[in-house]
């Protein structure tokens, strides 16, 4: 199992036959010990699945892909007597999500609860690619009380939901991992509240879910977009807004409520881009100016000026201290 740059974050690939030392060991220090699961071919007699595991707290985020693979909980790892709920999302052709007795088909986009305390898998085959999120059963009961109804349902309905879904998984896998124990749980936290809202709970939890949990995962994802595009300089808070579905007044107010504005969060991270490009030694033959242009910055005497502003020396006296 290769662990990557942070200590709760892992990706590994198995492809081969269903037995062997290498498959074994695999299938127990990742799938058994990490997952809980056992793994299986999903057609034919050999596996080829790509895992990723992001633990966040309690809650594990994850992503499979391949061409043949059964993940389930076997009555041999029902023995270790784990009871959370599983959300899984077909992000790539179609995945087949047995429960108990009854199995259903997603396709691209669709989501279905499981019960991890019951006889359940997820089956992948033609090159599929799923993802999962494994919550503690009384973290989603707490804001979803009656979660259990949705069970080995086809979750298809609320499509902005299912989107900012899929966008914070993607951003809470990767990013989750690296930020600090609270951030995470921050994150785990707004997850379950988006999670809660796609299943659908009462008035006063919905209310809670959306202030708690989905207004903080759009700012999140807010964020995350500025920083992903530092070096267009044709990046403005109408751009950000329309490909996050929301009015440019409303991003606007988003960003204000945490004690800045998009154009204050915008100078600042491209004003640290620069800063941590200048402090690598693999910059160092570069010139100040196509840094600045690289994250942004046309003006070269504005970027000077802003830069001794905030950090106190030239961007020439900080490379060369």
């Amino acid at each position: 199992m290769q662990q990557a740059d942070a200590p709760n974050f892992f990706v590994n690939r198995y492809t081969g036959p269903a037995h062997g030392r290498d498959y074994e060991r695999w299938r127990e220090e990742l799938c058994r010990r990490t997952f809980r699961v056992d793994i299986q071919p999903g057609a034919g007699d050999t596996i080829d699945c790509k895992l990723q595991v992001s633990l966040l707290g309690g809650v594990m985020m994850a992503v499979a892909s391949g061409s043949s693979a059964e993940i389930s909980r076997t009555r041999e790892t029902l023995k270790d007597g784990y009871d959370g709920l599983s959300l899984v999302i077909a992000t790539s052709g179609r995945i087949l999500l047995r429960h108990e007795e009854h199995s259903i088909e997603l396709s691209e986009s669709q989501m279905g609860l499981g019960d991890m305390s019951v006889l359940c898998g997820t089956r992948m085959s033609n090159n599929c690619e799923a993802k999962a999120i494994r919550i503690p059963r009384s973290l989603l009961l707490t804001i979803c009380p009656k979660a259990e109804d949705r069970l080995g349902m086809v979750l298809g309905g609320q499509a902005p939901i299912r989107e900012a879904i899929l966008r914070y998984h993607a951003l809470a896998a990767n990013v989750g991992p690296h930020t600090d124990v609270v951030g995470q749980h921050l994150m785990a936290q707004h997850m379950v509240d988006l999670i809660a809202l796609l299943l659908g709970t009462d008035a006063d939890r919905t209310e809670l879910a959306n202030s708690r949990g989905h207004s903080a995962a759009r700012l999140d994802l807010l964020r995350a977009d500025v920083i992903a595009n530092l070096s267009r300089n044709d990046l403005t808070i109408y751009s950000v807004a329309q490909k996050a579905g929301l009015s440019p007044r409303h991003a606007q107010r988003m960003f204000e409520q945490t004690g800045t504005t998009f154009t204050e969060f915008l100078l600042e991270q491209r004003l640290l881009l620069v800063r941590k490009l200048l402090l690598d030694p693999l910059n160092r033959w570069r010139k100040v100016s196509d840094l600045a242009h690289s994250a942004g910055f046309p003006d070269v005497s504005y970027f000077n000026r802003v830069f001794r502003r905030r950090f106190g020396v030239t961007p020439s006296d900080m490379r060369s201290a």
